[in-house]
């Protein structure tokens, strides 16, 4: 980031520019603070001010929207903001040390600025890059597999004045080719089966064919498909394309759901690395399906070094006619932008995001009515995941008999796996539904397996040694792609601990089951660890958990209780061994009617004493 912006009476004139380049749409108030920060390298206050004025709306009305987001600063935040991604398995790969370099090689403490302004430490949750860990975001640039060497290395240069992109991109690969995205990040696809990354795929032609078939026709292929959401939900898309097209209203619109938060998923990433024509056509499929006109691509924050490159994409598409006006020659309008997010686990959840891509805080909306009933700005919306729109264009040239014969019969068709932990060889591996936990495990190189945690966080930990013959298919172990692995010298419940602490984190605060109820687990699991819990705390996990999978308002606070009960399930006996024990004899229990006859005999005593 520079310093373009400077914080003086001019701001108002500063803003001017900004405010033009959006039409002054308040629904753009996230691009617009992006654009502050990216130039300020903070918000201050007196762009607050200016911004509100010229939206139309109150200071604090921005501010809500500000505060809301992990990567935006009102303060200054150093001319270099790292950020070290702080996760499970970052832990288990020398993270402690990375940190302790980091902050000496700075000279300043997590959470703060260093003397001379140039580097300001923070910590992040999972950036997307679980396979090549420990990571950390510089300014808009990642840098992988760090040692303390490497990051000797990286914080000498950056004082020498070296940029974050000229150390990641020696070559100088421009910021909108492939080169540029894989000199930072590696793809790892360690196997890819029938479904993705085929990169000789006839986009031009696939799109003719799709326009040659009536939406009612494009709806049914995708039904017929049975392809599932592969954002974790597993809704059944073609029903939402159905919805969507049924859905009064003359606008609509369709948004691919490219917030990657759930710690340790990275295939959406290597999807839009490797095969980003695929999850863009697969947009515009989905709008001639439902007749949309206007798409959205929600990319998180972390991903900004893709940013260019996916811009590039989208005009590239353009220029052939493939998205736009009158596309292929058609009366069919389409086009694409790409939404940023500012860091906010929550916006995973489909309303969430529409909130942020309207402008506002990811808070969950209440549903009914749902997105494609009513969703960004009133109109029926279709949000479906990166690897679903990278599905769908595979169906749409290879037809949907071919894809439902691939997986099982309640689950069809390949899925992604972003594989890490403890494993010969993490990465993306593709494949067909129904194959077994062991098969996965052996297929990636695991030995010593004791747990696997199936959809990060909010999904399930299931036992290697229980579990090892159940499958992975929408019936048994759903999977939205994170697939973590913990070998026997893992401690299980620090994994936990880490685990509610980042649900902690992320909680929009809306609604008082997850706000409260977070903390309140997070705190007994804590108590487990020191040793000081009683059996009462592990039925108290029980039943808060299942009072906040009943009552939350959205996914997050639904499934936050989900690494303590089912590790409470799976591993009961690592619960058991934390208990407190008693150090000495225990205190008498109370005893209601021996208390009461002393009670009385006392009352007597007292009587007698009186009367003399």
């Amino acid at each position: 980031m520079t310093q373009g912006i400077e914080v003086n009476e001019t701001m108002t004139t500063n803003i001017h520019p900004i405010l033009e380049r959006y039409h002054a749409d308040k629904t753009r108030l996230i691009d617009m603070l992006w654009d502050i920060q990216r130039q300020a390298g903070y918000i201050p206050d007196a762009a607050v001010t200016a911004l509100a004025e010229g939206l139309n709306m109150s200071a604090n009305d921005v501010r809500e929207t500000l505060t809301f987001y992990h990567f935006f600063h009102d303060k200054p935040a150093g001319r270099h903001t790292l950020y070290l991604a702080d996760t499970v398995i970052a832990r288990m790969q020398g993270y402690d040390e990375v940190r302790a370099t980091l902050e000496r090689e700075t000279g300043t403490t997590f959470g703060s600025v260093d003397p001379s302004a140039t580097f300001g430490l923070y910590d992040t949750n999972c950036i997307g890059l679980s396979d090549q860990e420990p990571a950390m975001m510089v300014d808009e640039v990642v840098f992988t597999r760090l040692t303390p060497e490497k990051v000797r290395t990286i914080i000498n240069r950056l004082k020498q004045g070296a940029t974050p992109s000229e150390i990641a991109n020696p070559d100088q690969f421009d910021t909108r080719r492939l080169e540029y995205v894989q000199a930072q990040v590696a793809d790892n696809i360690r196997i890819c089966g029938p479904v993705f990354f085929q990169q000789d795929r006839p986009h031009a032609q696939i799109l003719e064919k799709t326009l040659d078939l009536l939406p009612e026709q494009v709806v049914e292929q995708v039904t017929l498909s049975r392809i599932r959401g592969r954002g974790g939900a597993g809704f059944p898309t073609g029903l939402k394309w159905r919805l969507g097209r049924e859905a009064p209203g003359r606008e609509k619109v369709v948004i691919c759901n490219a917030d990657e938060g759930e710690p340790g998923t990275f295939k959406d990433r290597v999807l839009l690395t490797r095969s980003p024509r695929d999850v863009l056509l697969g947009m515009t499929v989905a709008a001639h399906a439902i007749g949309a006109r206007t798409g959205i691509l929600y990319l998180r924050a972390e991903y900004w070094y893709l940013k260019d490159y996916l811009e590039q994409q989208i005009t590239d598409l353009r220029a052939e006619r493939l998205l736009g006006r009158s596309i292929l020659g058609r009366e069919f309008d389409f086009d694409i932008r790409i939404q940023m997010g500012a860091g906010a686990y929550v916006c995973g959840d489909e309303t969430a995001l529409i909130e942020s891509c309207e402008g506002k805080r990811g808070t969950p909306r209440v549903k009914p009515p749902y997105p494609i009933q009513q969703g960004y700005l009133g109109m029926p919306t279709c949000i479906n995941n990166v690897e679903t729109f990278a599905a769908v264009t595979a169906i749409m040239e290879q037809g949907a008999d071919w894809f439902s014969s691939l997986g099982t019969p309640e689950s069809s068709g390949t899925r992604l796996l972003s594989v890490s932990g403890d494993c010969a060889a993490p990465g993306i591996y593709e494949i067909e539904w129904g194959v077994s936990l062991n098969e996965v495990l052996d297929t990636v190189g695991a030995r010593n397996t004791r747990a696997v945690q199936i959809s990060g966080p909010s999904g399930e930990c299931v036992s290697a040694a229980a579990d090892g013959e159940r499958r992975l298919c929408y019936s048994d172990l759903s999977c939205n792609g994170s697939f973590m692995i913990f070998d026997h010298s893992r401690d299980l419940l620090r994994v936990v601990e880490h685990f509610m602490r980042f649900f902690v984190d992320e909680s929009c605060g809306i609604c008082v089951p997850c706000r409260a109820g977070g903390v309140d687990l997070h705190h007994k699991i804590r108590l487990i660890i020191a040793g000081r819990a009683t059996r009462q705390d592990l039925d108290d996990i029980v039943n808060w958990g299942n009072l906040m999978r009943g009552t939350s308002r959205c996914g997050l606070g639904t499934t936050a209780p989900k690494p303590l009960l089912t590790t409470l399930e799976k591993f009961p006996q690592i619960y058991r061994e934390k208990l407190a024990r008693p150090q000495g004899p225990l205190l008498p229990s109370f005893d209601l009617e021996n208390a009461t006859r002393e009670y009385e005999h006392a009352c007597q005593a007292l009587a007698q004493e009186k009367s003399k």
